[in-house]
């Protein structure tokens, strides 16, 4: 497993992450362990959660996911490990945060009790890198990078990152962090994957003239690109077949956009290439998501070991110029499948 710089950071990382945000939910705490125990024998030394996890977020078990992997983390050697957790962005509109009574916002008073909570739940005293889940652009970028430079000149954290942040955002947190004289973000956790690739529009130029690594989450689509999805079918127990169902919220809204008549016929194609290489869907997917400069780290996810053989066989993958032409031409014809 190689290991690539986080930004700017000191935090050298696996180039693929495990991301938790099922366990407790889609894998109980025995199955979360052993899929965390087979990542670590492979090579992972970085793991991503946060304070909202797992999902579906509710009030009554936010936080489930931090405390497991907290149980997991006592017997092992902390300073082999990188983990990086997440505040919630602000409330209201399209999502209600299930922390704090949905009282949430990027502001002295909640970075600083999210952070001491995850740290109790987590069962350690320091976080390598802590992100901003979703950004707040009511909320001053200077109150919000000096907080958290706060918390890394007292020891809580090693480096900071932003996720689901859009150009204008990144920007203005670096020109914040650069004026104040404050650590910036080192990395952006956005979606981005062979059915999503609207982070090469603009957000790439950005990461790689500010040298700001992105770690990607969702390289399967939320799962669209192994093809359970085709067809119309909709596997019991998996995310979106239980979002598909709960028509005129959220979840269905977000369903629709991962799988759709242009999702799905863009992951047949992707199919077809993953075929004519002898690799799985899986695989390809994985291994596209590494292959680009800005990715310092591919954040997958797992509800079972038996999912983790073909994620894993992309660590030492490289992708031929042919393989990628071939997905460029995919992209090509069908344009942003995801909206």
């Amino acid at each position: 497993m190689k290991r690539r710089r986080l930004g700017r950071s000191a935090l050298h990382v696996s180039d693929i992450c495990m991301g938790t945000m099922t366990f407790g939910t889609g894998a109980d705490e025995a199955m979360s362990h052993k899929i965390m125990d087979q990542s670590l024998d492979a090579g992972i030394n970085f793991f991503d959660t946060a304070e909202i996890y797992p999902v579906p977020p509710k009030l009554e078990y936010a936080g489930r996911t931090e405390e497991i992997v907290g149980r997991w983390l006592k017997d092992k050697d902390r300073d082999s490990i990188i983990l990086a957790t997440k505040v919630a962005g602000p409330s209201g509109g399209w999502f209600q945060a299930a922390v704090r009574q949905g009282n949430t916002a990027l502001d002295r008073h909640n970075i600083v009790k999210a952070l001491d909570d995850s740290l109790k739940r987590l069962g350690t005293d320091y976080i390598d890198l802590y992100q901003t889940h979703w950004p707040d652009h009511g909320t001053a970028y200077d109150e919000t990078m000096e907080v958290l430079d706060d918390q890394i000149r007292a020891g809580k954290i090693r480096a900071i990152g932003c996720s689901n942040e859009t150009s204008w955002g990144l920007m203005k947190s670096l020109e914040a962090s650069e004026r104040l004289g404050v650590t910036r973000y080192c990395t952006i956790q956005n979606n981005f994957s062979l059915n999503n690739r609207r982070f090469e529009d603009e957000l790439a130029q950005v990461c790689k003239k500010e040298g700001v690594s992105l770690i990607p989450y969702s390289p399967l689509a939320g799962g669209v690109l192994s093809g359970k999805y085709n067809d119309g079918a909709k596997p019991e127990g998996s995310r979106f077949s239980a979002y598909l169902a709960m028509e005129g919220k959220r979840q269905f809204k977000m369903a629709q956009r991962f799988v759709n008549e242009k999702s799905i016929a863009s992951t047949k194609r992707f199919m077809a290439i993953a075929e004519e290489a002898g690799i799985a869907p899986v695989t390809l997917a994985t291994a596209w998501s590494k292959q680009h400069k800005f990715v310092a780290s591919t954040i997958v996810g797992a509800t079972h070991t038996d999912q983790l053989a073909d994620i894993f066989a992309a660590s030492e993958l490289v992708l031929s110029d042919d393989v990628m032409k071939a997905v460029d031409e995919v992209t090509k014809d069908i344009l942003y499948p995801m909206g």
